[in-house]
């Protein structure tokens, strides 16, 4: 016998006239109702599907996560997804409207897009066509980040004026960034590559709680490292993290940080995300890169394009040394070739010498003669006379000085005398003063002292009596919580042989050795093997009835609380 399928049908065009009426209840086999089932080719069930999509949804404002986005494509639309924790939908930006958005679509921002549910066949799924695209979720911080940026702005902290110049070759560089990710992996080989320098590495968390304390942080740490220390001071630092979206970057956008890259002394590259993400320490910092590899290239020049200037400019100096050498070479030459015969050159001062040889002869008589005079008239002025005369007012302005001396001697000791006498009685009066001040002094430290030592007792004996009140609170609570106090309410602990508790009857074997521990001290037992089986009453056939017994009550006992 075939077996019936009960199905609820509707209606079903093209079946035959004994179908045409719906929600009618039909009686047919199961692979009849397949047979009859209609068919459709795979574009007329795709547009149906289409169809019921479009009417069913409309326009619809869908919020969630850009992912999959990489920029336009050679057509002018944009493709990516938008995904939430739980799904992902597809989606697509025509040109026309990609090109009035003022809110441009990026990868990984979270955002609230308006259009209208449809389906792609090509593919078999559902997208949505976007007409408008708005943020969702950073509003709040695009805000706040531009109130941020006007603030620093208005501080004088993005001027390029304060900014330094980054040193052409440092020595030590050194690396702000986490210590896990990849970022420190591409600094680290491209400086392999261009010049190899050394690296100082502060790892800091570059999203989440706290990590705008950490790269502040180690900016200042670095900054606070002394010259020729153990641990070499960088002559440049490098602020560098992976891309992400805006909450992800917002610890670059903190006040804290912005500020210690303003005061940093040492020049500094902020290398954060990606070349469109944009932070405020990309403002404040001296340079900026578009990537973390970026600002590596910036930090070094290239070591063979450096070789290769060198050589160049090596060789260019010797062929200017050579040409200059031939230059002077020619120039000697030729004057060389100009100049005098030694001769002629010594024929004039040569005949200048003879003429002075002739007339020294002459001019020393007469030089000698002209000393002689001069001498007699000075040795006729000098008579004896005039001597003493002078002698006598010598001695006439020593006595007269000696008198004035000996005056000003006498008042500047009076004047000194008096002035000391002065200063003496000061002092004594300034003593006294000193020595009142300071018995006063010491008589209000020493009732301070007093009063700090009274308090200071008390404090003492208060903290004894709760330290005291704590440790008896305490041991009450630990005879509380003991399982010696359960064991003084006529419980036991059961242990095996080695010393470990039993909870269920199942785990003693037959003839297991116990131990008992009861509050007053333990006890050794042996398990009894033997365990008869409990014999079921047999009814009588026949009984008589029998006065019921009453039945007796039984309390449980209670096993009370452990607290």
């Amino acid at each position: 016998m075939q077996a019936l399928d009960w199905r609820w049908r509707p209606k079903i065009p093209n079946l035959g006239a004994s179908l045409k009426s719906p929600n009618r209840l039909f009686l047919m086999p199961a692979a009849e109702a397949l047979i009859n089932a209609p068919e459709f080719t795979v574009t007329e069930l795709s547009s149906a599907l289409k169809r019921t999509v479009e009417d069913a949804y409309g326009h619809v404002r869908v919020r969630g996560e850009i992912t999959g986005f990489r920029g336009a494509h050679s057509s002018g639309h944009c493709y990516f997804a938008l995904k939430d924790d739980g799904a992902k939908i597809e989606a697509v930006i025509w040109k026309f409207a990609h090109a009035r958005m003022r809110f441009k679509p990026q990868e990984g921002l979270e955002v609230i897009a308006t259009g209208k549910l449809t389906t792609y066949p090509g593919s078999s799924k559902y997208q949505i066509v976007i007409e408008a695209l708005e943020p969702a979720g950073i509003g709040a911080l695009m805000a706040l980040m531009e109130e941020r940026k006007k603030k620093l702005a208005a501080e004088g902290l993005f001027d390029e004026a304060r900014k330094q110049l980054l040193p052409w070759l440092p020595e030590v560089i050194g690396v702000v960034t986490s210590p896990t990710g990849a970022v420190i992996r591409d600094i680290l080989h491209r400086l392999e590559d261009r010049f190899p320098r050394r690296v100082l590495v502060w790892p800091v968390k570059v999203q989440g709680d706290g990590s705008a304390e950490q790269i502040a942080a180690a900016i200042r740490g670095f900054n606070a490292l002394p010259q020729g220390g153990r641990i070499p001071r960088p002559d440049l630092l490098i602020v560098a993290r992976g891309g992400g979206s805006l909450e992800d970057l917002w610890s670059f956008n903190e006040e804290i940080v912005v500020r210690a890259v303003a005061q940093s002394m040492i020049p500094l590259i902020s290398a954060v995300g990606h070349e469109t993400d944009i932070t405020l320490i990309d403002f404040v910092a001296d340079k900026r890169a578009p990537t973390p590899t970026a600002a590596a290239e910036m930090a070094v020049p290239v070591r063979s394009e450096l070789f290769v200037e060198l050589e160049s400019l090596a060789r260019r100096t010797m062929t200017c040394w050579q040409r200059g050498q031939e230059f002077r070479r020619n120039e000697l030459r030729a004057a060389a070739r100009a100049l005098p015969a030694a001769t002629e050159l010594l024929a004039i001062p040569r005949q200048r010498l003879d003429r002075a040889a002739s007339s020294l002869p002459r001019g020393l008589k007469a030089n000698t003669h002209a000393h002689f005079r001069r001498f007699a008239g000075a040795s006729a002025r000098l008579t004896v006379r005039v001597l003493r005369g002078q002698l006598t007012q010598a001695k006439h302005r020593l006595t007269v000085s000696g008198e004035r001396m000996t005056h000003s001697a006498r008042t500047l000791l009076r004047n000194r005398r008096d002035r000391f006498a002065g200063l003496e009685v000061r002092l004594k009066a300034s003593k006294l003063a000193n020595a009142q001040a300071q018995r006063q002094r010491i008589a209000r430290e020493r009732e301070r002292v007093a009063r700090l030592a009274e308090r200071a007792r008390r404090a003492l004996v208060t903290v004894t009596q709760r330290l005291q009140a704590r440790v008896a609170h305490s041991g009450q609570l630990l005879g509380a919580l003991s399982y010696r106090s359960v064991l003084a309410r006529g419980f036991a602990l059961v242990r095996d042989e080695q010393g470990h508790p039993l909870h269920a009857a199942a785990s003693i074997g037959p003839g297991a050795r116990l131990d008992l521990e009861f509050s007053d001290g333990r006890v050794a037992a042996t398990a009894d093997g033997d365990r008869p089986a409990v014999a079921r009453p047999v009814k009588p056939a026949v009984s008589e009835p029998k006065p019921a017994a009453p039945k007796r009550v039984i309390k449980p006992v209670g096993q009370g609380s452990l607290f």
